[in-house]
């Protein structure tokens, strides 16, 4: 009998299509293909380096808009289009570019290329004379951005044992906590040594070195060989990708909220300039803590583990304004900031693939766009709230979407956030 999508993982395990047992909150193997046995670890950590290239591609101009600035000949502010063209062209390309690939191009020949099209974008960058062929090199990498995490998560469950699909997530999802934390300010240095066209040429290369060892190490992901074009619409009628879809770009707006802004809400509470830069060090490193208590919890406990990471965040935006004004206070919550916001991305990305179900290539496509505005509005929203009531409760301002985020995830019982098989035991 077929199962229904919108309810993967609320049942006590089942066999899969070759005879193994599937864990509920389990992503659901593909029917009619082969299921992987062991995990492809080299394959992952490509990934991850994938994903932390990719991170840095899209944060490096605003680390050196000054040098850009003055090498192209025009104001700082212009240099922003080149973030903000990134941010846009994945909004508009990615869903239409997932369904139109989806099926026709080979999911491993698929990431290759859209790895080594950030190398293109890179060089072309790197070789600019002017705003606008710096512009056009980034719409390149934008596409190849919205791309590479539209297909890179189906095609994480595709190569994983059932059971170990969160554990995999973790891994691959790590390149972008890394390169949160390390990833900008090391690209920032090279420019400052070298110069800014310098960094994204090494960034270019180390692409073509990932692009290399993708072909090597990355196995084949096999679908059932029906080849449909995802269907977003089908994915829209499971109220689990609805949920999902809603809340996690929630949490990313209510992130960036304080993200964008954290600057002025450490100097509003009296600590020193230096305090910022080590503050979002901390968010960074500490969220590598965070995915590595996902990878162990997300197969086996996500509702209540999703759940707790959620309500941490909440406190700890509560309690900022409180207690963010001495070192200690502040450090100690934006550890707590950073283990939260890690855990909560390997938690959600888990729960799509399980909502989406035979759609989770769309309803993981539909999440790439949602995400990317949430970011957006998250900057827009804490401008307002700075203006609005002042630096020093801006992270209140971003209580309000986590707490939002918080209601719908506890909602979901049985559609996005199911229980685990350990926690349906206890």
């Amino acid at each position: 009998m077929k199962q229904d999508p919108a309810v993967v993982g609320t049942h006590e395990p089942e066999a899969s299509v070759d005879g193994t047992a599937v864990r509920p909150g389990a992503a659901m193997p593909i029917a009619g293909a082969p299921q992987p046995k062991k995990i492809p670890w080299g394959g992952l950590l490509v990934l991850a380096a994938a994903g932390f290239t990719a991170v840095t591609t899209e944060l490096l101009p605003s680390g050196l808009l000054p040098q850009i600035s003055r090498d192209l000949g025009v104001d700082e502010s212009a240099v922003g289009s080149l973030t903000a063209a990134y941010a846009a062209v994945i909004v508009f390309t990615a869903l239409p570019l997932s369904r139109l690939l989806a099926g026709r191009i080979p999911r491993k020949t698929l990431l290759i290329a859209t790895v080594l099209a950030f190398a293109l974008s890179n060089v072309l960058l790197a070789l600019s004379p002017d705003l606008g062929l710096a512009i056009a090199a980034r719409l390149l990498g934008g596409v190849a951005h919205g791309m590479l995490w539209s297909s890179m998560a189906p095609y994480v469950a595709r190569i994983v044992p059932a059971h170990s699909v969160g554990k995999a997530m973790a891994v691959v999802f790590s390149g972008n906590s890394i390169a949160l934390a390390v990833g900008a300010p090391i690209g920032t240095l090279m420019g400052t040594l070298m110069t800014w066209r310098a960094s994204f040429i090494v960034l270019a290369g180390v692409g073509a070195v990932l692009a290399l060892l993708a072909f090597w190490l990355l196995p084949g992901a096999h679908d059932s060989g029906s080849h449909k074009t995802p269907s977003l619409r089908a994915a829209l009628k499971l109220p689990g990708v609805i949920a999902v879809a809603t809340a996690w770009p929630l949490l990313l707006l209510a992130h960036f909220t304080l993200f964008t802004y954290v600057a002025p809400f450490l100097l509003a509470s009296g600590l020193p300039e230096s305090a910022t830069s080590l503050s979002l060090s901390v968010v960074g490193i500490s969220s590598l803590v965070g995915i590595w208590i996902a990878g162990l919890t997300a197969d086996s406990r996500p509702r209540r583990s999703v759940i707790a990471a959620v309500v941490l965040l909440l406190l700890t935006f509560a309690l900022l304004p409180l207690l963010g004004g001495t070192w200690v206070g502040a450090f100690a919550l934006m550890t707590a900031w950073g283990v939260a916001f890690g855990a909560i991305g390997i938690y959600n990305q888990a729960a799509i693939l399980r909502a989406g179900g035979e759609h989770k290539d769309a309803a993981n496509g539909l999440t790439v766009v949602t995400i990317q505005l949430g970011i957006a509005v998250g900057a827009g929203y804490g401008a307002f709230a700075l203006t609005a009531v002042g630096a020093q409760l801006v992270p209140l301002a971003a209580a309000l979407p986590t707490a939002i985020a918080l209601v719908i995830i506890i909602a979901s019982r049985r559609g996005g956030y199911p229980a685990g098989v350990r926690e349906k035991r206890r």
